[in-house]
C-alpha cells in the first residue's frame, strides 16, 4: 500500500481515514502515478477547504501474483476477494501503524472503475465500517442495486456521504447511472456527480477533488 499523509502530520494527533483503491489494471502506486492525490489534497489544504485525513491505497487485487500483468480482467475475481483483506488486514494494520480514529464515522472509502466498485459493493455492505463511501465511474463488478443495497433504511440512517460519479462520456455511465436511479427510489441521500470527459483520470482527479472536500465534516 502507499499511504498520504497531510501537511502538519504529527502523531501527537489522530485522523480520519480514507481508504482509496484503483482500478483493474492499477496497484498501490496508481494513483501516485496518475492521479496526483498529493497535489490535489495539499492544495486543499493551502486553501483550507479539507480536513486533514490519512489516505491509504493499497493493491486491492487479493492473489498470489498481485502485479497488474497479462489480461488483467482475469484478474477480476481478485478483486472480490480484497474485500476480506481490507476489512481483517488493511484496517487493522493502518490502525496499528498510524494515529488514526476507529469509529465509522471516521472512515471512508473511495475507489475508481474496478475500484468504484469494491468501493460501493465493501461500503454499502460494511456501513457499520465506512460512513462515507464513494465509487467514482464505477465498473460493472459493481453488485447488482437488488444486492448493493438489500437494506436501505439501514444505509439512511449509517451512511454520512454516499457519492456516486461518471463522466458523461463514459462507456460505463450505464453502471452508475443504473446505482443513481435506485438509490434515488429508495429515498437514499447521495451526491450524484457528472464530470466532463470519458474513462479517465482527467475525471477522477475531480472526483477526488470536490469528494475530499465532503468528508468528515
Amino acid at each position: 500500500m502507499t499511504v498520504y499523509t497531510p501537511p502538519g502530520f504529527s502523531k501527537d494527533e489522530t485522523y480520519p481515514v480514507l481508504d482509496l483503491l484503483h482500478g483493474i489494471g492499477g496497484d498501490e502506486n496508481e494513483r501516485r502515478k496518475n492521479g496526483a492525490p498529493e497535489v490535489i489534497l495539499d492544495n486543499l489544504y493551502a486553501d483550507k477547504k479539507a480536513v486533514p485525513m490519512i489516505v491509504v491505497m493499497p493493491n486491492g487485487r487479493a492473489e498470489p501474483n498481485d502485479r497488474a500483468e497479462g489480461d488483467v480482467f482475469k484478474t477480476a475475481p481478485a478483486f472480490e476477494k480484497f474485500e476480506g483483506d481490507l476489512l481483517k488486514d488493511v484496517i487493522p494494520f493502518v490502525e496499528k501503524t498510524y494515529p488514526v480514529k476507529k469509529a465509522a464515522e471516521s472512515r471512508a472509502l473511495a475507489g475508481l472503475s474496478m475500484g468504484g466498485g469494491q468501493a460501493l459493493n465493501f461500503g454499502l455492505g460494511h456501513t457499520d465500517t465506512f460512513a462515507w463511501v464513494g465509487g467514482f465511474s464505477s465498473a460493472p463488478n459493481t453488485r447488482a442495486v437488488e444486492k448493493l443495497l438489500a437494506k436501505p433504511d439501514d444505509a439512511k440512517k449509517a451512511l454520512k456521504l454516499l457519492w456516486v460519479s461518471c463522466g458523461d462520456k463514459d462507456g460505463l455511465m450505464n453502471v452508475s447511472q443504473r446505482t443513481h436511479a435506485f438509490l434515488k427510489e429508495k429515498g437514499v441521500d447521495h451526491v450524484w456527480h457528472v464530470s466532463s470527459g470519458a474513462h479517465t483520470f482527467a475525471v477522477w482527479k475531480d472526483d477526488l477533488h470536490h469528494f475530499a472536500q465532503k468528508l468528515f465534516r
